[in-house]
């Protein structure tokens, strides 16, 4: 086999496993879109807006979409700071059981400077449950079980 062909070979490779770990990290659609297609930057406006194709910038090998340039810019200065907790699962779920559970992108609190999405639906609003049981211990519980998924 030429020096081509393994060459490719790895390439190949290592996109895989890294699609596989960044798929495992994140709650990411088909696509590969986080957080719903959710401007991140909306959140930290106090409102939950679906961004659009036409302003995507991408972070750990995921994309988001954005309302407008200035938040695309304003993401890139500082992505960290706009990236959902948990990878954007449900940070209830994430403190209750140390489980990844799919969230509802518009029932979200940013707390100590974090963006915190929910599983709302049928009947069940875990933020609600969430500003019920004490946030602040939920969150140290959930960065616990959080550190164990990723490492």
């Amino acid at each position: 086999m030429q020096l081509k062909s393994y060459f490719f070979i790895l390439i190949l490779f290592t996109s895989v496993v890294s699609y596989s770990q960044t798929s495992k990290e994140f709650n990411i659609d088909k696509n590969n879109v986080a957080v719903g297609g959710y401007d991140v930057i909306s959140y930290t406006e106090g409102k939950a807006e679906e961004g659009t194709k036409k302003y995507i910038s991408s972070f750990q090998g995921v994309d988001y979409y954005f309302t407008s340039k200035e938040h695309v810019d304003k993401f890139l200065l500082e992505p960290e700071k706009y990236t959902p907790a948990y990878g954007g699962w449900c940070a209830y779920a994430m403190a209750d059981k140390g489980e990844k559970v799919d969230v509802n992108y518009e029932t979200f609190v940013i707390q100590n400077g974090r963006l915190m999405l929910f599983y709302n639906k049928f009947f069940s609003n875990t933020f609600e449950d969430w500003k019920e049981e004490g946030p602040d211990k939920l969150e140290k519980i959930a960065d616990k079980n959080w550190s164990k998924i990723i490492h």
